[in-house]
């Protein structure tokens, strides 16, 4: 199915690329972003649904000093998120939290929880464990995988351990298992690469030239969707890592990002340098878990597509569903455009 969008929309003043779901915010459908100016001083957007799902409100307005390259919400705490930065010269990475009574401030300034700047090389991501609260964070870069041990109350992140992935391999990103805090997946220029955080070392890889992003299936063991420049889009079972158990289209340029409803099984979000956001729906989901969650009478989809966004102007980078409820995503395109969709009119068949 091929339709435009009847999103709300959002402009950011800059450029950007990175947006997250505040999974710790239980009261409103929030969404954090950030730009990616090298000239102007960029800035972090706090972002909800308003009660009536019709407009999209600005809850706070940041100040972030460089570049936002990567931008994560702690899953735990909502006033927390870290960020990779780019001054122009070099990477860097950070925890931040925002102020406590920010809306009653004139200019409010996010305060630095912890630098994680033990890294040499271009960081690439920070990651939280989502699953629940969790004193560690990931970090990786082209050739190392960093284990931090945080402490908000000291405002301190200290190197638990670290790994070199070695110099044939250079990491780009990774996604960490929502069903093994001890699990971490990590996507290089060719293979995606599985680490034991106890150990430190490959426990398994998978031979894959430029898969640009990875996600985990949240309501299956051992699933894994990964984004392809050539392939499109490839659903794994981890434990069969021969081949994938199923492949999708994908977009008609790169697709760069790929992301798994926290809620609904087989249900998958993907985004390219086509300027789309496509909606798909993977055969080897429980249609009849999604039916009774989501749908009033069952309807059978032969094609896994079940929707295309394609009002974009430009590539589509960021992509995010909301935990709190999981029939709406928002998506960010590099022009600074925040669309919040809503799937339930593909979902709730009459």
């Amino acid at each position: 199915m091929q339709g435009g969008s009847s999103g709300i929309g959002y402009g950011l003043k800059y450029q950007a690329r990175c947006i997250s779901d505040v999974k710790a915010d239980t009261d409103h459908t929030s969404f954090i972003t950030g730009t990616l100016s090298l000239k102007e001083e960029n800035e972090v957007h706090l972002i909800r649904l308003s009660s009536s799902g019709t407009e999209i409100i600005c809850e706070g307005l940041f100040s972030h000093p460089n570049e936002i390259w990567d931008l994560n919400s702690c899953p735990f705490d909502q006033r927390i998120f870290s960020t990779v930065f780019s001054t122009g010269e070099s990477f860097g990475a950070a925890v931040w939290q925002i102020p406590e009574l920010y809306g009653h401030l004139n200019s409010p300034q996010l305060e630095r929880i912890a630098s994680l700047d033990a890294h040499v090389g271009k960081i690439n991501c920070v990651l939280w464990w989502t699953t629940g609260r969790h004193d560690k964070l990931i970090s990786i870069d082209e050739e190392n995988l960093f284990l931090w041990s945080l402490d908000c109350s000291t405002k301190s992140a200290q190197v638990q351990s670290k790994e070199s992935a070695g110099m044939l391999h250079c990491l780009s990103g990774g996604a960490w298992d929502p069903h093994d805090v001890n699990a971490v997946a990590a996507t290089s220029e060719s293979s995606i690469q599985f680490w034991d955080l106890r150990t430190m070392k490959k426990t398994n890889s998978i031979d894959r030239n430029h898969v640009r992003n990875v996600d985990y299936d949240t309501k299956k063991k051992h699933i894994l969707v990964t984004a392809e420049d050539e392939s499109g889009m490839c659903m794994w079972d981890i434990r069969m890592s021969k081949a994938p158990i199923q492949e999708f289209p994908g977009h008609t340029h790169w697709t760069w990002a790929v992301s798994c409803n926290p809620e609904y099984d087989g249900l998958i979000l993907s985004a390219g340098t086509d300027s789309t956001v496509n909606l798909w729906l993977a055969a080897k989901s429980s249609r009849d878990e999604l039916s009774e969650s989501l749908v009033e009478s069952p309807i059978r989809w032969v094609d896994p597509l079940l929707n295309s966004y394609s009002d974009y102007e430009d590539s589509v980078y960021g992509l995010a569903w909301s935990s709190r409820e999981p029939w709406i995503f928002a998506s960010l395109s590099y022009d600074g455009r925040v669309v919040v969709e809503s799937v339930k009119p593909l979902l709730f068949k009459k």
